[in-house]
C-alpha cells in the first residue's frame, strides 16, 4: 500500500530535511576526507530531538513513532551517511534495547545525557571470529559479587572510539549457546575497558569503527541488561529494528545520487543537445527512480509493522536486503552517468557510491537476511 503520513510525520520530515541540507550536508566532503567525528552535528540533533526520537518524553526523548524516525534518518544520510549510521546505531539498537529491556533505573540514569547526545551510543556484537554467527563469541563475563568480569575483543564496532556507553554481549555460560549469552552496558570510563585498533575504511569515514578491548573489566550486576541468558534475544531483537535503519539509510543515499545524477545530466552536453534527452540515459534514471521507490516503501512497511506491535522480524529482513542492494545499483549508475567526473572527488557521487558498499554487509549480511526471510516464510508454512 501506499503511506499517507500523518501531517506531524511531514513536519518532521520537512524539519530534518532543512536541517540535514543546510548543517549536515555543509561539512560531509571534508568530514569524508579528515575523518573528523561529527560531534558538533550530533549535538544539535540532540538539541532537535533526533538522538531520541522514540524515546517516550518522560525519560527526555521525543515520543515519536517509527516512521517518522525512519523519515528523519533518510534526511540526515541524504547529506552524510557517516553521521546517519550514528545516528542509527544510537536510536535503533541502543535506545531501544535500554527502553524495551533495560530498569527503570537504567533509564533514569541513561536516557538524558543519549536523548541529549551528552553521550553517544554504540553496540558490541562482532568479535574476530564471530560475524553472522554470534553464538561463537568469545567474550565471557564471569559474575563476582556484585560485578561481572568481563574479558574478550570487540570487532568493527561503530562509534566504539566516540561512544560513551557501550551495549556488549558476552557469554556468562558457555553450554547454553545462545541462551548463555547476556548483554551489558559498559561507559566509557570503565576500568579495564579501553579501544583498540581503528579501521581505516572504504566509506562512512567520519563515523569511526574499531575494536573494543576488555580486559578484566569490572561492570556492576546493576548495568546488566535484561536477565542474565537473554543476551542473544536482546541483540537480534534490536537488530531486527537496526535493519530498518539500514533501509533508511540506503533510501537517502540512493536519493541523493538519483538527485545529483538528474541535475547533471540536465546541464551536462554532448552531441549538441542535453544527455538528459536520451532515450537509454533516460530509461537508466526511470529505472533508478522505481528500485528507489519499492525500497522506500518496503522501508516504510516494516516501519508501520514495528510501530502497530506487530512481528516484523521479515518485513525488515527484506527492507533492508532489498534497500541496501538498491542503494548499490542506484550509486553505481549514479557514477556511470556522470562519465569520467563520476569518478573524481569533485563530485558527490563517488563519496556515495564508497559509503552505500557496506549497507549489504552490517548488520546482518544481504545473505543472513536472505536466511532470515527464508526461515520465515517456510516456518510459516509449515504452521497453516
Amino acid at each position: 500500500m501506499l503511506f499517507k503520513l500523518t501531517d506531524e510525520q511531514v513536519m518532521i520530515q520537512a524539519m530534518v530535511r532543512e536541517f540535514s541540507r543546510k548543517v549536515i550536508a555543509a561539512t560531509a566532503a571534508e568530514r569524508d576526507r579528515t575523518k573528523e567525528f561529527p560531534a558538533d552535528n550530533l549535538k544539535k540533533m540532540g538539541e532537535l530531538g533526533l538522538m531520541g526520537m522514540m524515546v517516550p518524553a518522560e525519560y527526555g526523548g521525543e515520543g515519536a513513532d517509527t516512521i517518522s524516525y525512519v523519515l528523519a534518518l533518510s534526511e540526515i544520510a541524504y547529506s552524510c551517511a557517516s553521521t546517519a549510521v550514528i545516528m542509527s546505531v544510537h536510536n535503533s539498537i541502543v535506545c531501544q534495547s535500554i527502553l524495551r529491556y533495560g530498569t527503570e533505573k537504567q533509564k533514569s540514569k541513561y536516557f538524558k545525557p543519549l536523548c541529549t547526545a551528552d553521550m553517544i551510543g554504540a553496540f558490541a556484537l562482532t568479535e574476530p571470529q564471530a560475524g553472522s554467527d554470534p553464538v561463537s563469541q568469545n567474550t565471557t563475563a564471569v559474575r563476582d559479587g556484585d560485578y561481572y568480569i568481563l574479558n574478550g575483543t570487540k570487532r568493527f564496532t561503530t562509534t566504539g572510539q566516540n561512544a560513551g556507553l557501550v551495549i556488549v554481549t558476552a557469554k556468562t555460560d558457555e553450554s547454553a549457546r545462545h541462551r548463555g549469552i547476556s548483554a551489558f552496558i559498559v561507559t566509557k570510563k570503565t576500568s579495564g575497558f579501553s579501544v583498540g585498533r581503528v579501521e581505516d575504511k572504504m566509506g562512512l569515514r567520519a563515523s569511526d569503527t574499531c575494536d573494543l578491548n576488555f580486559d578484566n573489566c569490572r561492570v556492576p550486576v546493576e548495568d546488566r541488561l535484561g536477565k542474565e541468558g537473554e543476551g542473544f534475544k536482546i541483540a537480534m531483537t534490536a537488530l531486527d529494528g537496526g535493519r530498518i535503519g539500514i533501509a533508511a539509510q540506503s533510501v537517502g543515499v540512493a536519493q541523493a545520487a538519483l538527485d545529483a545524477a538528474v541535475q547533471y545530466t540536465k546541464k551536462r552536453e554532448q552531441f549538441g543537445q542535453k544527455i538528459s534527452k536520451f532515450q537509454g540515459l533516460r530509461w537508466i534514471i526511470a529505472d533508478m527512480a522505481t528500485e528507489l521507490e519499492a525500497a522506500r516503501q518496503l522501508m516504510l512497511s516494516a516501519a508501520a509493522l514495528k510501530d502497530s506491535g506487530e512481528k516484523f522480524t521479515a518485513q525488515a529482513s527484506m527492507a533492508k536486503l532489498f534497500a541496501s542492494e538498491m542503494v548499490n545499483r542506484v550509486t553505481a549508475k549514479a557514477l556511470q552517468l556522470h562519465g569520467g567526473y563520476g569518478y573524481v572527488t569533485d563530485y558527490p557521487v563517488e563519496r556515495f557510491y564508497r559509503d552505500a558498499r557496506v549497507f549489504t554487509i552490517y548488520e546482518g549480511t544481504s545473505e543472513i537476511q536472505r536466511m532470515v526471510i527464508a526461515n520465515h516464510i517456510f516456518k510459516d508454512k509449515r504452521g497453516h
